[in-house]
């Protein structure tokens, strides 16, 4: 009776063991899920605003570089001018989030190729013994000199023929950045007015202000495309936006006539506008030059005068 009672005893106890080991592991799996979730979603916020009191289509659009009409096609908006506040909208091409993550589904795709490649090798199907051939099997053909001669043919060619290899884009976002560094180089700047700077490019001044005449030419400091004609961003009055490369903008701002529209091809030079005071204190241009949508200091590209 008394060895019975340490028996018992003794399973009693180490089922108690496996009981604390097995629920010690479960947590674990579920850190491990939640961290890549979180991962996913910061890496896709990038290509995301979310829509804050006071915002208009315009103002988000020059706030990221991107044309008025590009935000309306990608959001498919059927009233760009009823935005919510709280409206999550695409800043980015569809394609950004594509091109960011194809470097790894391919290497994902190599990855589970190799293994699969492994486990073949490693491990026979079923049924089968391994020294068995699991690969399709070949027609046969009668033995012969110059079937003999066509096989060391064929294998040789084999054998010396260069693996292939998938060479995984290692540095996407570097890449692209030098592209767009070396792009932005090729832009031949000029002022795009004459008349004194009455203001200069700080962490408040978004661009620089040059006074002038009412109705005084206004320049394209740069060739490219308008991406915006109008006066539909508040503080700006009649405002032209050019386009110069995929990360480089310039603003003009205040005009009193725009003599472009969006769309249009403009030259380094080419008259846009008239200088004026519309949603201004006086007459004057301000100017501006964006890349990737930050505001950056004029002066840095303007030739010196």
């Amino acid at each position: 009776m008394k060895k019975f009672r340490i028996t018992l005893l003794v399973l009693l106890v180490g089922s108690l063991v496996a009981c604390g080991t097995t629920h010690r592991a479960a947590p674990v799996t579920e850190r491990t899920i939640g961290g890549a979730g979180t991962a996913k979603n910061t890496a896709d916020d990038r290509n995301f605003y979310t829509v804050k009191k006071g915002d208009t289509l315009y103002r988000i659009a020059l706030d990221f570089g991107q044309s008025y009409s590009e935000l309306v096609t990608w959001n498919k908006l059927a009233n760009p001018n009823d935005i919510k506040v709280d409206q999550v909208l695409r800043v980015a091409p569809p394609d950004a989030a594509v091109a960011r993550s194809s470097s790894g589904a391919q290497t994902g795709a190599v990855a589970t190729g190799s293994g699969a490649e492994a486990r073949s090798l490693s491990a026979p199907p079923a049924g089968s013994t391994a020294g068995n051939k699991t690969s399709p099997r070949g027609e046969k053909r009668p033995y012969s000199d110059s079937t003999l001669a066509e096989m060391q043919k064929s294998e040789g060619a084999a054998a010396s023929a260069p693996p292939k290899t998938v060479a995984p884009n290692d540095k996407p976002a570097e890449t692209s950045a030098a592209a767009a560094a070396t792009e932005d180089e090729t832009v031949s700047w000029m002022w795009p007015a004459e008349g004194k700077l009455v203001a200069t490019f700080d962490d408040n001044k978004k661009g620089i202000d040059i006074a002038g005449k009412s109705g005084q030419q206004v320049l394209a400091a740069g060739a490219g495309k308008v991406m915006y004609a109008g006066s539909g961003i508040r503080g700006y009055g009649n405002l032209v936006i050019v386009k110069h490369t995929s990360t480089l903008l310039s603003a003009y701002a205040h005009n009193k006539t725009i003599h472009v529209k969006e769309g249009q091809s403009v030259s380094k030079g080419q008259k846009i506008a008239d200088m004026g005071d519309s949603d201004a204190d006086s007459v004057k241009l301000h100017f501006e030059i964006r890349q990737q949508g930050k505001p950056v200091d004029p002066s840095k590209f303007l030739p010196s005068r």
